[in-house]
């Protein structure tokens, strides 16, 4: 006959923390549990043996009494009642069972009404009830949410952590049809998923299904109902000693309930093998917990699997008698910390033993501790192999910040941060940045350096830039700094000059009417000088150049209007457009002589003219005021002027584009 037994199956993490805070406890206080601890018999029995009573009302205890909360939970009431009766209290509640009463009581503060999908006879779900006041609306089926009338309440729905998942789903598609607003939280226990999940494959395969636990356990039963549904042969027993006649059967599955004790389904497998090594007799439940463990000292290494957490701590499987307790508040300084990734249940953990027992009967755990011998080491390596490190910058001190690598402190000089001078360093903390660690001469003393990366970085991304520079190509960078002859552009490790006169078309003072730093900017080569290691480059588009396609635009004989910005002695230059300027020749403005184009004229008066001429090649726009509406002079008893005078110029050109360098050739 073959034997599959179930992976998951037996004690959830959180009937093991109530079983071994039980069993961990060493006093000469009455001990008692309020109900049943879980629902195993063979495990009460043997707390009994050990002097541990069950007691269903708390009138039972006396002042000094210890009193251990089951996994199950209690409800806020009991506990001041406890509190009130000055007994000392062992909360076992399982984590899982204390995040549903913070989610109830949070939520029906917000105004909600709370819904609990139960059995509202299971102490699981008294317990929740009692975090609500006890106003919660507890449903068992979907005949219940069925008969509920329509209501404009909004709703939160909890279950019961060993209620099967697909039900809780299908009673919650209800719900939604009968409330305004229906929230549903996902409580079930990741332990009753897989013991359920794999409770029906296995089922479906085998040709007699056993299930070992208490007929009083509820995740038992649903166990028993969900095999029975594959495999009609399925047996629910409580001990070897109910195992029926498996004759004629090839394959069994066994699975157990998450309050079956290890020893008891392996007393099921050894009389199901009809193993001939088995003991004989009863055994002995106690001592086969506490041969089962394995010896821990403090101040020792140890590697675990988390079992589950809350907001206070990280539970560990370590294999003791006890499970490891990790304060949360050593996970959260990470900023990347994130609970529901990095605290799975069954990952594995390293941390270190600060107490073999915290006063609760936990194995006190330090995993900060432990970041920090390993972190050491790591930075010992990367010292001797010049590797980076990626540490958290927390904070500014006199000269320099102050970083953290797994709970190390590393000093960072202000000088080594970057590569250029930063006056205030307080933006840098809270971020991540890489350094190569310096000097490390112990723990208190450790330098690193980001500076010596960067520049490095630099250096490579140079080395690669002038390998391939050249005229004319295109590069994307960011404004560095701005100057009065223009703004130099961080290219990836290599600087380079825009010359102002390369920044616009138009006329501007300063680099700033066109650039700010930090600004990213797409630039192309115009110039390189590989031996001073200088790049010229242009920013300005020949498509944005006022001037290009200028005779698309404007055509001899259009009318065009404009704001004359200027005179001189032989007429008026006119902004037709921006950066267009073409010329009103003095004797194009009036039909008489006029001696200057002031007499007419004033600069920011707005004209009609006819263009005359139109010639790209030397920027020239001739335009002219007396074709279109001339502008004559009023003089009293002056007598008709003679033609202009011989001499002056009939056109003049002026280049918008000379550059400084152009200007000093010129004085050469």
């Amino acid at each position: 006959m073959e034997i599959i037994v179930a992976k998951h199956s037996g004690f959830c993490f959180g009937v093991d923390k109530a079983v071994k805070t039980a069993f961990n406890i060493q006093s000469d206080e009455r001990v008692f549990t309020l109900g049943e601890l879980i629902h195993n018999s063979q495990v009460i029995e043997a707390l009994k043996e050990k002097g541990i009573q069950t007691i269903d009302d708390i009138d039972e205890l006396r002042e000094n009494d210890c009193v251990i909360v089951r996994a199950h939970g209690i409800g806020k009431d009991v506990y001041e009642m406890l509190k009130m009766r000055n007994v000392r209290i062992l909360d076992a509640t399982c984590p899982y069972v204390k995040r549903i009463h913070e989610i109830v009581k949070r939520k029906q503060d917000e105004g909600f009404k709370i819904i609990i999908v139960g059995d509202p006879q299971h102490p699981e779900v008294i317990g929740i009830n009692g975090w609500c006041e006890g106003k919660a609306l507890i449903i068992a089926d979907e005949e219940d949410a069925e008969n509920l009338e329509y209501s404009d309440e909004k709703i939160c729905t909890v279950a019961q952590t060993t209620f099967r998942g697909s039900k809780y789903d299908a009673i919650f598609e209800t719900l939604k049809k009968k409330f305004a607003f229906a929230l549903k939280f996902d409580t079930i226990c990741n332990a009753t998923v897989q013991r359920q999940t794999e409770a029906a494959e296995l089922s479906k395969v085998a040709d007699a299904m056993v299930v070992v636990g208490g007929r009083n356990s509820s995740n038992t039963r649903k166990l028993y109902e969900i095999c029975q549904q594959n495999c009609p042969k399925t047996y629910l027993i409580e001990n070897a000693d109910e195992l029926p006649s498996l004759n004629n059967i090839k394959t069994v599955g066994i699975t157990a309930g998450a309050s079956t004790p290890d020893w008891v389904i392996k007393e099921v497998i050894f009389h199901m093998e009809d193993m001939t090594n088995r003991q004989e007799g009863e055994i002995d439940f106690s001592k086969a917990l506490e041969e089962s463990f394995t010896e821990l000292k403090n101040n020792e290494v140890v590697k675990g699997k988390i079992i589950g957490y809350n907001t206070n701590d990280v539970f560990v499987d370590l294999g003791y008698k006890a499970d490891g307790i990790i304060p949360m508040e050593e996970f959260i300084d990470d900023p990347d910390f994130d609970p529901e990734k990095d605290l799975l249940p069954g990952t594995e953990i390293e941390a270190l033993i600060t107490k073999l027992n915290d006063g609760e009967g936990n194995v006190a755990l330090s995993k900060k501790r432990m970041d920090s011998i390993r972190g050491f080491e790591e930075l010992e390596d990367a010292f001797k192999n010049e590797q980076p490190i990626d540490v958290l910058t927390k904070e500014v001190v006199k000269g320099g910040l102050v970083a953290e690598y797994k709970g190390i402190r590393i000093f960072i000089p202000a000088s080594q941060v970057s590569d250029r001078y930063i006056k205030d360093l307080s933006p840098f903390v809270g971020n991540r940045i890489k350094v190569r660690i310096t000097e490390l001469a112990n723990r208190r003393r450790i330098v690193g350096s980001a500076r010596i990366l960067i520049e490095e970085e630099k250096n490579k991304k140079a080395e690669a830039f002038w390998s391939e520079v050249e005229e004319g190509k295109e590069y994307t960078g960011t404004v560095k700094s701005l100057t009065k002859f223009g703004a130099f552009v961080d290219l990836g490790g290599v600087d380079g000059l825009i010359h102002i006169s390369e920044l616009s078309w138009n006329k501007i003072g300063d680099p700033s009417e066109v650039l700010k730093v930090g600004d990213t900017v797409t630039v192309r080569v115009i110039g390189v000088d590989r031996e001073k290691k200088k790049i010229s480059l242009g920013y300005r588009k020949a498509e944005d150049n006022p001037w290009y396609k200028i005779e698309e635009k404007y055509h001899v004989g259009d009318i065009v209007t404009g704001i004359i910005k200027r005179m001189v002695p032989f007429g008026a230059f006119v902004e037709i457009a921006d950066g267009i300027e073409g010329l009103v020749h003095i004797s194009q403005i009036s039909n008489v002589r006029i001696a200057k184009p002031d007499e007419v004229l004033s600069v920011g008066q707005e004209v009609e003219m006819k263009v005359m001429e139109v010639n790209p090649e030397i920027k020239k726009i001739s335009l002219s005021i007396k074709e279109v509406k001339p502008i004559d002079p009023v003089r009293e008893g002056e007598e008709e002027l003679e033609p202009a005078e011989e001499g002056l110029p009939t056109q003049h050109t002026e280049e918008l584009t000379n550059t400084i360098g152009d200007i000093l050739n010129e004085k050469k």
